[in-house]
């Protein structure tokens, strides 16, 4: 069983006591504010045990994270390898979604630092991609704090959002292993 660790946080397998957290995590109008719709309770018990499966057959995907010193759920952040059309495709992706209670400490930059040394030093990738819609300031802002790199040149219309949806149009940044301060 994959798990990740930071100084102050643990990046581990899904729980059954994940389920109540992650329910209110994506029913959250603010933690949502840039995702298509809010998921239901049976959409989010879905979604991890999706996240949970694809931990057991990879070895990475999205992990739950908790703050170590409490043991409490507080999102969950990972790795993942979209699967829809576009022009840096293939690609790893990092992301993270928060409960809002647990914004403003850091913890998505330290975990997905965690993350992205994993997918250089551990599955042997040369790019680690993240990506949104370009009002997310707070997303953006752990990409820049990771050294993640924008060209606007590889922004780009979301295929899986209708056209003329406000959210289509996402940012893309990039992280080459190579980059300074990469792992």
């Amino acid at each position: 069983m994959t798990e990740l660790s930071t100084p102050r946080l643990r990046l581990r397998h899904w729980l059954p006591t994940d389920l109540p957290p992650f329910t209110e995590l994506n029913a959250d109008p603010l933690a949502m504010q840039f995702m298509p719709r809010p998921l239901t309770a049976e959409q989010s018990r879905a979604f991890a045990t999706g996240a949970e499966d694809a931990l057991v057959a990879q070895g990475f995907g999205l992990w739950a994270v908790e703050v170590s010193a409490g043991r409490e759920f507080i999102g969950c952040i990972g790795l993942n390898e979209p699967s829809f059309e576009a022009h840096f495709m293939p690609c790893m992706e990092v992301l993270w979604r928060l409960l809002p209670r647990h914004w403003g400490y850091g913890y998505a930059t330290e975990a997905a630092r965690a993350c992205v040394a994993f997918a250089f030093e551990k599955l042997g990738r040369d790019e680690v991609v993240s990506f949104t819609v370009p009002a997310n300031l707070r997303s953006r802002a752990v990409m820049e704090r990771l050294r993640m790199t924008r060209d606007e040149r590889d922004d780009f219309e979301h295929p899986r959002l209708a056209v003329g949806d406000p959210l289509r149009r996402h940012v893309l940044y990039r992280l080459r292993r190579t980059a300074p301060g990469a792992h």
